[in-house]
């Protein structure tokens, strides 16, 4: 009965590992070049290594797997075209509406905000609804605040945005906003963006400053104006196709767990470099890894880019604009989220 037992153990043990495939698919919508996608290839690299080669992640860089459709990376995810996603809330809340949570405008005001929410029982709740959507959520990564450029002039009031055409992908939040505030959004794949601005199909486009706008050198397309106005902040989130995560064994999960929660931290500081109080760039030097623009208001204005800062009366009248956009969308997400958010961000305060 002993040595039938152990046989048994052993086919077991041998299935589990002949279910290891020789390359898993990790999508991400931008380059290697940028915050996001330098987290991605760590996190890679991280889950080879505490899996003992075991996982072999390769990493799909520039929207490969859904063919420039960004909206779309999350039904790859569920349904396991991906194996893995670092994925924006942008992005995935066309399916999952919870997601838009991050998409209201000035609901974030600070990074404390942000991490008092990914950590509390907002994120908590947002975390098991992937999971019953077919994602296994690993950790919270980030994009950053999405600020305002265009080509025209700079943009201090709603009044300045008056029928500029400003890209947005393609979240309808993103539209309702920019229309309550007189611009003319335009929705757009991120593949499609550089031309359009290049030929001056659109006028503006918001992203963040460290994910985007310096990586991509937006300035020389044409956006020389900046407005930093925190209106929308973008978290990622490292995440596994449920089917995928399925066939990992216990200590095989953990690992992987772990290497999200390491690469998580590094790509966040990331993104936050030179954008915080400076707890970013200190915890990035006791890692060893250099920062090459350590201030990237300073850099911009360098590169000729007009950068305009509201003040708070300003910042007052874009969020009155918004007002009936937060709360038809608070309806959408769900009452009971958005307290929770709240009630997240007044414990943190």
């Amino acid at each position: 009965m002993r040595r039938l037992l152990a046989v048994g153990v052993w086919l077991v043990l041998g299935l589990v590992f002949a279910q290891f495939k020789s390359e898993y698919k990790l999508s991400v919508v931008v380059g290697p070049n940028t915050p996001w996608g330098m987290g991605a290839q760590r996190f890679a690299e991280l889950v080879g290594e505490k899996t003992g080669g075991k996982v072999n992640i390769k990493v799909y860089y520039a929207g490969q797997l859904f063919a420039g459709q960004q909206t779309n990376e999350f039904q790859l995810l569920r349904t396991g075209v991906a194996d893995f996603a670092i994925g924006s809330t942008i992005n995935w809340s066309p399916q999952v509406k919870e997601l838009n949570l991050f998409n209201l405008p000035f609901f974030f005001p600070t990074y404390k905000d942000l991490d008092a929410v990914e950590e509390g029982q907002a994120g908590r709740a947002i975390f098991q609804r992937l999971r019953q959507l077919g994602a296994e959520p690993l950790a919270w990564g980030e994009n950053g605040y999405r600020q305002l450029t265009n080509s025209k002039r700079p943009i201090r009031t709603p009044e300045d945005l008056q029928g500029l055409k400003i890209r947005v992908v393609g979240a309808p939040i993103f539209i309702d906003t920019f229309r309550a505030l007189g611009a003319n959004p335009t929705s757009m794949n991120w593949a499609e963006v550089l031309t359009a601005l290049q030929q001056g199909v659109i006028e503006g486009q918001e992203n963040p400053i460290v994910g985007v706008i310096i990586p991509y050198k937006l300035w020389e397309l044409g956006q020389r104006h900046l407005t930093l106005w925190n209106y929308v902040i973008d978290p990622l989130i490292f995440a596994a196709s449920a089917q995928t995560w399925r066939t990992f064994p216990p200590e095989v999960q953990k690992a992987i767990q772990e290497a999200a929660l390491e690469a998580a931290r590094y790509q966040k500081a990331l993104a936050r470099a030179g954008m915080d109080d400076g707890t970013s760039l200190r915890y990035l030097a006791s890692l060893g890894v250099k920062v090459e623009i350590t201030d990237p208001l300073a850099y911009l204005r360098s590169q000729g880019v007009q950068v305009t800062i509201p003040t708070p009366l300003e910042l007052g009248r874009f969020r009155d604009r918004v007002t009936g956009v937060v709360q038809r969308w608070a309806n959408e997400i769900g009452g009971t989220l958005v307290v929770m958010a709240e009630a997240d961000k007044k414990r943190a305060r």
